[in-house]
């Protein structure tokens, strides 16, 4: 395997391209240690070295030190890895490795999500942003039934009420085009076209000529 291409992307670390397509990053020490340059072969047994242990150890510990200060799911862990020029079988060993440990559970983090937000973002909203967090559709709903098995609740008419009080918004006063605004901004919102018709229900026709 040859060195087409060294490409500095920190004053310690060089991303290092090959004609095979293998892509990763080294400190400089590490460079100088096993002696690559570009335009130069490999050595099988060091490229053993840096694909089998240097960096999957690095990886691991990064994932790890990540995991510290917040949860990440699988997709968020894997894209700051990828970020990181981790090559994709090391970002695959270093997932499987924390999740093991159950240092990741997407269905965990979706249920402390929903905990955390189901007062103040619909239903719709919420599971619009887990599935934008790499979140799949099964385990959202397996999330979404655990959090009910809890006791868990959300009453989205309580919700929009509550934002129609801070909007100043009154359904009997109202005219036609003040309730179509208000109608597309809850629609925005991530209510549904029939939970925000229901608590629009005493404003004019939405749809009436201003």
């Amino acid at each position: 395997m040859k060195v087409t291409q060294m490409t500095e992307v920190s004053k310690s670390r060089v991303r290092i391209t090959t004609d095979e397509e293998a892509v990763f990053v080294l400190y400089k020490g590490e460079m100088r240690r096993f002696h690559i340059r570009e335009g130069q072969e490999i050595e099988e047994t060091v490229l053993r070295d840096i694909m089998e242990e240097i960096l999957p150890k690095r990886a691991k510990l990064r994932a790890m030190n990540l995991l510290k200060n917040r949860d990440y799911t699988a997709r968020q862990l894997y894209d700051k890895l990828k970020e990181g020029g981790y090559p994709e079988v090391v970002i695959e060993e270093a997932l499987s490795y924390v999740e093991s440990f159950h240092y990741t559970d997407d269905c965990r983090y979706a249920v402390n999500f929903i905990r955390n937000h189901v007062q103040d973002r619909s239903r719709r909203r919420i599971e619009q942003d887990l599935l934008g967090r790499g979140i799949h559709r099964d385990t959202l709903e397996r999330a979404w039934s655990e959090w009910e098995a809890e006791g868990g609740e959300q009453d989205e008419q309580a919700m929009i009420r509550a934002l129609l009080a801070k909007k100043g918004f009154d359904c009997e006063s109202a005219s036609p085009k003040e309730s179509r605004k208000m109608y597309g901004f809850l629609l925005r919102k991530g209510f549904s076209g029939e939970q925000v018709r229901r608590a629009l229900r005493s404003a004019p026709p939405l749809f009436e000529d201003a």
